[in-house]
């Protein structure tokens, strides 16, 4: 009990001051206390769920190591452009796999058949809608851009879109408090990879770094919050509908 108070409290502690190192602009602090704020998650869902899932905890894992490889990139400013460009495309991928397993994490729970006949008007929108923003979104990174860069951006805003669409189709499908917390945690992360996206290759404005550090960190919140709950049972669901 006292370890769990220590870990919240060291995490609510250093979340406060990464935003301050955002605000200030102290780049190279804030990426290292990133590093630092999702080893203690991780630590912190280890301690506290039981019966921990296993593809959600290998999407902390994969997301904190793309985190310690895009560190690396600060700690080391005499990195070659080649040694560099190897840590985007490494990075990128694992970014990519993790919201990957985020996403097959959802799916285990989701009877697609069931869902498909019961949505099939909302899944194609989403689908055209994710088809029209990943275009609209890489369309914005510039044309110096490599093919292979290129395409690496196109597959990332690709799996981050895909993330927000299986989150609202969760959503809608079970109405529950882990699935909008589900639902809540994907809007933020695209939130922030949109913003991160238009401070990188668009204005470099800090408050947009700013505003992409907050939405990651109450992501995050949400995804640990969904992770100390179960799915509501068919008949809770059934029994709430009745009640209403």
């Amino acid at each position: 009990m006292l370890v769990n108070k220590i870990l919240k409290s060291a995490l609510i502690a250093l979340s406060l001051v990464f935003l301050v190192l955002q605000i200030c602009q102290y780049e190279l602090e804030a990426t290292g206390l990133r590093v630092l704020l999702l080893l203690l998650l991780t630590t912190l869902y280890c301690h506290n769920v039981k019966h921990s899932h296993i593809l959600f905890f290998l999407f902390l894992v994969a997301f904190g190591i793309a985190e310690i490889l895009n560190f690396i990139t600060w700690v080391i400013p005499s990195l070659s452009r080649n040694h560099i460009g190897y840590i985007y495309f490494t990075a990128n991928s694992i970014y990519i796999i993790s919201y990957a397993l985020l996403i097959m994490h959802m799916l285990r729970s989701m009877p697609l058949k069931e869902i498909i006949k019961k949505f099939p008007f909302h899944v194609l929108i989403m689908l055209l809608l994710d088809v029209l923003c990943v275009t609209v979104i890489t369309g914005t990174t510039p044309s110096s851009l490599s093919f292979a860069e290129y395409s690496m951006e196109l597959i990332y805003n690709a799996v981050i879109m895909l993330l927000l669409t299986v989150a609202f189709i969760n959503y809608i499908h079970k109405e529950d408090k882990k699935s909008i917390n589900l639902f809540m945690g994907s809007i933020l992360i695209v939130f922030s990879e949109v913003i991160q996206l238009a401070y990188f290759y668009i204005t470099q404005i800090n408050l947009l770094n700013i505003f992409y550090s907050l939405f990651l960190v109450l992501a995050f919140m949400f995804f640990y919050l969904q992770s100390m709950l179960s799915y509501d049972s068919y008949e809770d669901r059934r029994l709430h509908e009745d009640i209403l």
